[in-house]
């Protein structure tokens, strides 16, 4: 495949990352989650890539604070959801549940997740096996349910933990060690996960990326894709909020 997944490391105090989607055939790229403009382009100048859409994930403000930068002077079309368009004024291409769209040959699929934000969206693509979740899933954790209900969110991660287990996940955090300590109170017997919380510390320990998951590895080692039931979900949601 003609398609490369670039990371930028935005080094602010919620650890984001920046993903860019790059057809390498044409150095054109999607900017996923920007939350700082200059950071992307600059990445961009630097390495020949011309943006040529931004995916939106949902309204939080390190999600979508460097859009205005991305597209001073510029005809960018910004995909996101249409559920947030009141918080998002500069969406150009509105999506919901089970839309598709398209990325030069890619077909991009939209799966609605409400939970974190009430119109948080998720963007699968199956034909490179990537998923960008912003802050519904992450590496052994969930996003905080601000505006949905628990239900909401636990019906969400299920939709997502149905994903061909192969699915890459790039979630927009890197929590992932935090959340490495938290699932193993969950589970400490799980030995996948203290084989994945042992090499987690070691990329730490480096300063290396602990990104991206996969479905198969978040199914083994998530304690929130690994329980039964929405009460189950919302007891442990709890606990970690506390953690």
């Amino acid at each position: 495949m003609y398609f490369k997944i670039h990371v930028i490391d935005v080094k602010n105090q919620l650890q984001n990352y920046i993903w860019l989607l790059e057809d390498t055939r044409s150095h054109e790229v999607v900017v996923v989650d920007p939350t700082e403009g200059l950071l992307v382009i600059d990445y961009c100048l630097e390495h020949d890539l011309q943006i040529k859409q931004i995916w939106l994930t949902h309204w939080h403000k390190d999600h979508i604070g460097g859009v205005p930068d991305l597209i001073a002077g510029q005809n960018i079309p910004i995909y996101g959801p249409r559920e947030e368009l009141s918080k998002i004024p500069f969406l150009s291409h509105p999506l919901q549940d089970q839309e598709q769209f398209e990325f030069n040959d890619l077909k991009v699929d939209i799966i609605a997740v409400p939970g974190h934000t009430l119109g948080h969206i998720v963007y699968f693509i199956d034909e490179i096996d990537t998923l960008f979740c912003g802050d519904t899933l992450f590496a052994m954790g969930c996003g905080r349910v601000f505006e949905g209900t628990m239900e909401q969110m636990y019906q969400s991660l299920n939709r997502l933990a149905a994903l061909p287990p192969r699915t890459k996940v790039y979630c927009t955090h890197e929590y992932t060690l935090s959340n490495a300590q938290f699932a193993l109170q969950v589970e400490p017997e799980n030995k996948a996960l203290i084989a994945r919380a042992e090499q987690v510390q070691q990329l730490r320990d480096n300063q290396h990326i602990t990104l991206p998951s996969s479905i198969a590895l978040e199914l083994e080692t998530n304690p929130f894709l690994r329980v039964e039931s929405a009460e189950a979900f919302k007891k442990i949601r709890a606990l970690k909020d506390q953690f």
